[in-house]
């Protein structure tokens, strides 16, 4: 067996089977239709735990790991979505090797629903993303990002409605913008389009579809001091989103922020740092008319 089959073989087989923790569900759920919400962010092709360098991270993390704790949440929890907010390449030699191959392999073994596009995703160009995307069983969504004079024309969708047991969870995803961040070269005719008028569309589009839960992938950032658009940007200006699953600038939230706009609207904002150290979980109990009536945000550690 060729050394490159004998890795993605172990790595790919071996996921989701040593398990062993506690997943410290201390909510009581009431009765209802329930659909729970897990989510990753800057993963950075962290396959392996962190190094055993005595480091703050060691033995901690990596997507190996994540896949035990998955599928550990897969055995209680009967409705759920797997979704991630972008930056899956680049971080470790995995990458330099093989791509982004052994990372939409490894995802699509955990059963990921839905990715979003991060600026490191164009690392290696546009033709990095075209070639390794048969390898992703699960939808890469963006609505900000126009690739129509692109290879990528069609590839990526801009938002998707998902059923799950008589609810209807509407996704989209916003991605940051590429000049001055990514060389010109790598993202080539993609346009970067205004993300809070994209979001007014998408929330506009899927309220139309009677969606009864919209969730942004965001790979905008959690907060910036200037102008710059930022998920409590985002969560302040556009009503209608449930949920923004943040991503970009690594931030670690022990409680999910809570946004409430002018309007009134809350919006739950989240993120889960960098590495596979943590996963995201948001658990959305409805009603039998299928009203929200409560939401539970954990911040799994990966250890």
């Amino acid at each position: 067996m060729k050394r490159r089959d004998f890795i993605f073989k172990s790595l790919i087989t071996g996921v989701g089977l040593t398990y062993s923790g506690n997943l410290a569900f201390a909510d009581i759920i009431p009765d209802g239709k329930r659909i729970s919400i897990l989510h990753t962010n800057d993963m950075h092709s962290r396959i392996d735990p962190f190094p055993d360098d005595g480091g703050r991270n060691a033995n901690q993390g990596g997507m190996t790991k994540l896949a035990n704790l998955v599928a550990q949440i897969r055995k209680e929890e009967e409705n759920l979505l797997l979704l991630d907010a972008g930056d899956v390449f680049q971080g470790t030699p995995y990458f330099n090797f093989y791509g982004g191959e052994l990372e939409f392999k490894l995802m699509s073994k955990m059963g990921f629903d839905a990715s979003t596009i991060g600026n490191h995703e164009f690392d290696n160009g546009l033709e990095g993303i075209f070639e390794q995307l048969p390898n992703a069983q699960f939808s890469h969504i963006c609505s900000n990002y126009d690739f129509s004079n692109t290879i990528l024309k069609n590839k990526i969708l801009p938002y998707k409605v998902y059923k799950k047991k008589g609810l209807k969870i509407g996704i989209f995803g916003l991605g940051i913008e590429l000049n001055g961040l990514v060389s010109k070269k790598n993202y080539g005719n993609t346009l970067y389009l205004d993300p809070i008028s994209k979001a007014e569309e998408m929330v506009s589009e899927l309220q139309s579809k009677k969606c009864d839960l919209i969730i942004c992938l965001s790979h905008l950032g959690y907060s910036y001091r200037s102008a710059k658009i930022d998920d409590l940007k985002l969560a302040s200006s556009v009503s209608g989103i449930d949920l923004i699953i943040g991503g970009h600038t690594h931030t670690f939230l022990d409680e999910p922020t809570r946004v409430k706009n002018q309007q009134g609207f809350e919006t739950i904002v989240h993120q889960v740092g960098t590495g596979a150290l943590r996963l995201g979980k948001v658990d959305f109990v409805f009603s039998k008319e299928n009203k929200m009536k409560l939401a539970s945000v954990r911040s799994l550690p990966i250890s």
